[in-house]
């Protein structure tokens, strides 16, 4: 297959994600590469180069390699979600891709559902095959790898890039229904050493077995399409349950066959002729920051109205900068405190700890909460159980403290802060009990 030019994408920060773009169709579909990959051997192999002129025969076919991987910059901070769904839509933005369809396949499809759920007005749709919201298993997840899965991988690991490891791949497929040609070793062995070293592909495998998306699926909006093959349907009938108005597909057959590949596209294709909703989206995935001043009534008391009403107004002014350098969006003010929206947990939580460290020298202390969840957007306002959990996370805080849910916690695997299990609580006034994490710092 024809490789087509590859380009440049500047991010914010200044690392460069490359692309290519393959076809001129009337629609765009965004492809996640599942394994690190490099976008140079994606043709090189039958089935994704398959995958690629199916599709690429009726739409215009965006990839990219993440940042740290393949043609992208490397030596630096491999990314999170949050920061692969900023670096698909600085991607986009530099091919005019307004509203792909966005599709991928195991745990690939995780950053397309946190773009689905937190900016829905750039999605069209959405088409995830075998999907893979969590990696490790769980006693709600039973789907999930063992902790010996995972040690059996970060040994496979220690052969990246040698033909010993591309047959270790091929054991590992045909242990989970997916028997592939000996041929495939070799190509596998060749795309690991394209794509990245072996301390990379560890700290890769790890973000991955870190990170669990489950909690943003009932916040998607976009019209979802979920494929599995025969020997996966529990699985996926789990996510689809999740997904507000998922349909669910049955692709033919127990492994990855050209057939398989077949039947994916011919999905796409379906799926580009359908139309999400024209009105106005009022709904979608935030993660939401409530900060409080501790003690504010007894400053009160010792400082009086005016010295404090000047201290407020200078916490505000800082907090407010605070935000904007996070790109998050203030809302309002809760008297003695604030609420912002981000669309990255990340920066939600760094932003509260950046607020905390710039009022200090005032003589204020806050505490902070962090949780990501579908919010109701009523004008400028905005409402929704999630910005009561958040308010409440907040609530629970000690002084300089920041607390995230479980569901923060979750998203952020990969990010370097580092979190202190406090325990489940009941939030009141929501139902269920929640296990909250302080933030501590930075891992090194």
């Amino acid at each position: 297959m024809e490789i087509p030019d590859t380009h440049y994408a500047v991010t914010p920060d200044g690392v460069y994600i490359a692309y290519q773009v393959f076809g001129d169709g009337p629609i765009d579909v965004v492809w996640q590469l599942d394994w690190p990959g490099n976008i140079d051997m994606e043709g090189e192999d039958p089935l994704s180069g398959l995958w690629i002129r199916e599709v690429a025969s009726f739409a215009r076919v965006i990839l990219h390699d993440r940042r740290g991987i393949g043609l992208s910059s490397r030596n630096v901070a491999l990314p999170n979600l949050e920061t692969r769904v900023s670096d698909l839509l600085t991607v986009m933005d530099a091919v005019g891709s307004e509203r792909p369809i966005l599709t991928g396949v195991f745990e690939s499809g995780a950053p397309n559902a946190l773009l689905a759920a937190s900016k829905p007005e750039r999605v069209h749709s959405m088409v995830w095959m075998e999907p893979n919201p969590r990696c490790a298993w769980a006693s709600d997840y039973p789907w999930g790898r063992t902790p010996a899965d995972m040690e059996a991988e970060f040994r496979d690991i220690e052969l990246w890039g040698t033909f010993a490891y591309g047959r270790a791949s091929l054991q590992v497929e045909a242990s989970r229904g997916n028997v592939m040609p000996d041929s495939e070793g070799a190509f596998l062995a060749k795309a690991s050493r394209n794509a990245c070293t072996p301390d990379v592909a560890r700290a890769l495998t790890k973000i991955w077995y870190e990170s669990d998306v489950r909690g943003v699926l009932p916040a998607m909006q976009v019209p979802t399409s979920i494929l599995a093959r025969t020997g996966d349907f529990d699985r996926a009938k789990y996510v689809v349950s999740l997904i507000p108005g998922a349909e669910l597909r049955e692709i033919p057959g127990d492994a990855w066959t050209e057939e398989t590949v077949r039947a994916f596209a011919e999905e796409i294709r379906r799926v580009a002729g359908v139309r999400p909703p024209a009105e106005y989206l009022d709904r979608m995935l935030a993660t939401v920051l409530f900060t409080d001043i501790v003690g504010s009534t007894e400053q009160l008391s010792r400082l009086g109205d005016a010295e404090w009403r000047s201290i407020l107004a200078r916490h505000d002014e800082r907090a407010r900068a605070e935000i904007e350098r996070h790109r998050g969006r203030y809302v309002d003010s809760t008297g003695d405190g604030l609420l912002a929206t981000f669309d990255g947990p990340a920066r939600a939580v760094r932003c509260a700890q950046a607020i905390g460290s710039s009022v200090h020298d005032l003589g204020v202390q806050i505490r902070a909460g962090v949780h990501t969840g579908e919010i109701e957007l009523d004008g400028d306002a905005i409402r929704g159980i999630a910005v009561h959990i958040g308010a409440r996370v907040a609530a629970l805080g000690g002084p300089s403290e920041v607390l995230v849910s479980q569901t923060v916690k979750d998203l952020v695997a990969g990010s370097g802060l580092v979190f202190e299990d406090r325990g489940e609580h009941e939030l009141k006034g929501v139902p269920d009990r929640w296990r909250l994490y302080r933030v501590v710092n930075e891992s090194a």
